[in-house]
């Protein structure tokens, strides 16, 4: 049960973070986390790249977690959460979403 669990809590972080990383990758939320300009091509890069491997890794836990019908609707849920929460988090609290890409803190304006 414990195992289960923390699978559970892996894929919605994983979510999260995978919806996080791919704003971020976009000018316009970069701005409002960092307030700086866009990041570099290379850095847009690589948060697509964890963006989209985060959210690749979540149906592979569900699927760990429970028995495939279940995880099939545990993973479709757990995007529209995931979105929702990331959008949210972007609408009302953008500069909490520093913690997910901290290399860009150190970067000069």
């Amino acid at each position: 049960m414990v195992e289960t669990t923390l699978y559970l809590m892996a894929a919605a972080a994983a979510t999260l973070l995978g919806f996080a990383w791919l704003a971020l990758s976009m000018e316009a939320h970069w701005r409002q986390v960092f307030g700086q300009a866009a990041p570099a091509a290379r850095s847009r890069r690589i948060l697509r790249v964890l963006g989209g491997s985060a959210l690749l890794a979540v149906p592979g836990l569900c699927l760990l977690a429970d028995r495939p019908s279940m995880a099939a609707l545990v993973w479709v849920m757990l995007l529209a959460g995931g979105a929702v929460a990331a959008a949210l988090m972007l609408a009302y609290r953008p500069r909490a979403l520093r913690w997910t890409y901290p290399w860009a803190l150190g970067r000069s304006a």
